[in-house]
């Protein structure tokens, strides 16, 4: 991002401002919300800014802006809308130390002004760094229906509560507390009253006080392929509330960002054919942060309970009495089928379907490969590539058509996706010659469905696909 989202503090310092017409009038009725002391410099100013300095919400100078105007101001609005006196007062401003914005002029401005949505204290910024104003004032509006008037009410109720909510211990017992204030008994009591909410924080910190500590839960979530779009919504709210995540190599960042920044993050970084971190160590991590009171994420790539060692860790915190659920995600089949506008099972073509790893290859010679070699058979193969070869030859040898279709869908559901389309015959080399070097599924059996190749974008994503084969 070109520009860092802050939160300025203005209480008492100056906002100066030049021009007097409708650009200014816009940006005054934005920062007269603040606390800031507000000077306006305009030759022929609109009769509305007189009316606000006559009634002492700012102080007017009907002049033209010198040297030293803006000394000690922490902004400065270029509003003059005259590209020569918005050069001229600009350069004044940074000359005496002010951030400066340009109205309409991206380039040379210090700081932009997002699209605010102002429920104080509690306000929301919006901004797309002048790329689409009329995107971010959309946004805005979807916000201020969602977002209920009394909400500023309850924030600054809460502010002045903050100390003596200080008395529970830090960490997941306050948040525990604040989480039930604004989304249960706040909102119930706001209606009877400022009154009737301060009784209610006081009952629920009491309440919360002489609780026992709610002990430490492990939840195994699903990821999904990694579009965080794709995420339930029981997986964002846990991942949310969580302590402690424990996620897999190929969890994307921004399913990662979902977290809450206190949340301690640990890299498990299990990786097929490589270095990973033991089973055992991450039983172990599980086991200690949870018994530690924590709440738990064991964050996996895809489904939990496809090809995810799920069952041992949950054997790991059974021995230890540990609490735990289950949260299903988005299996990488399922992405990569849709992305290809396919179905895993089809009527009069099959009426079921194969999932294999080729991360065991030596569990692979006990599979039933006459079975899947049959004509119209269909498997979805996880970390296949490397034993893309051996899978060949076991099909062959069983009679397998060496022109059968096969997908190979690298990064299923991400931006950076790409198909390569093939068959069991060329399957080895074609594989070699892409060079995928991401996550990759490999549907046997199944080829594109043409509808989908020919619209150049992802049935099952939003973003445009890369063909590099």
């Amino acid at each position: 991002m070109d520009h860092f989202p802050v939160f300025l503090r203005v209480k008492g310092r100056r906002i100066v401002l030049s021009g007097g017409g409708d650009a200014a009038l816009a940006k005054l009725r934005l920062i007269l919300k603040t606390t800031a002391h507000i000077t306006v410099f305009a030759t022929r100013p609109d009769p509305q800014i007189i009316a606000l300095a006559e009634s002492g919400k700012l102080t007017l100078h009907q002049r033209s802006m010198a040297p030293g105007d803006a000394l000690c101001a922490a902004l400065f609005y270029a509003a003059d809308e005259n590209d020569t006196e918005d050069a001229r007062t600009s350069t004044i401003a940074r000359a005496d130390g002010a951030l400066v914005n340009i109205v309409d002029n991206l380039e040379d401005s210090q700081f932009i002004t997002p699209a605010i949505v102002d429920r104080d204290p509690v306000t929301v910024a919006i901004g797309t760094e002048g790329a689409a104003p009329v995107l971010a004032r959309a946004i805005k509006a979807d916000l201020e229906t969602r977002l209920p008037p009394t909400l500023g009410t309850l924030a600054r109720i809460g502010k002045s509560f903050r100390k003596m909510a200080d008395a529970l211990p830090f960490g997941r017992p306050r948040r525990d507390f604040w989480r039930a204030f604004y989304f249960d008994a706040g909102p119930e009591a706001v209606a009877k009253g400022e009154l009737a909410v301060r009784e209610s924080l006081n009952d629920l910190l009491q309440t919360h006080l002489h609780r026992e500590s709610r002990p430490g839960q492990v939840h195994f979530i699903g990821a999904g392929p990694g579009d965080p779009d794709l995420l339930t919504l029981k997986a964002r709210r846990i991942l949310d509330e969580a302590d402690v995540v424990i996620h897999d190599r190929l969890i994307s960042q921004p399913v990662l960002e979902l977290a809450r920044r206190e949340a301690l993050m640990i890299d498990a970084g299990k990786e097929g054919f490589g270095p990973s971190m033991r089973q055992e160590d991450i039983n172990a991590l599980i086991v200690e942060h949870a018994k530690n009171g924590a709440q738990v994420v064991r964050l996996k790539s895809g489904d939990a309970t496809v090809f995810g060692r799920l069952d041992e860790e949950i054997d790991a915190v059974d021995e230890h009495h540990i609490q735990w659920s289950i949260v299903p995600g988005i299996t990488s089949a399922s992405a990569a089928v849709a992305t290809i506008g396919q179905s895993l099972t089809k009527r009069g073509r099959n009426s079921s379907v194969r999932f294999l790893t080729g991360h065991d290859t030596k569990g692979f010679a006990d599979h039933d490969w006459a079975a899947l070699a049959r004509p119209g058979e269909v498997a979805a193969i996880y970390m296949g590539k490397k034993s893309a070869r051996f899978i060949q030859g076991r099909l062959i040898m069983h009679g397998a058509d060496r022109q059968t279709p096969v997908t190979v869908v690298e990064n299923a559901s991400r931006p950076e996706q790409r198909i390569l389309e093939t068959t069991l015959d060329a399957l080895p080399a074609a594989l070699s010659a892409a060079d995928m070097t991401g996550p990759a599924l490999t549907i046997y059996g199944l080829a594109r469905r043409q509808a989908a190749a020919l619209t150049g974008f992802d049935t099952a994503n939003a973003h445009p696909r890369q063909e590099a084969f």
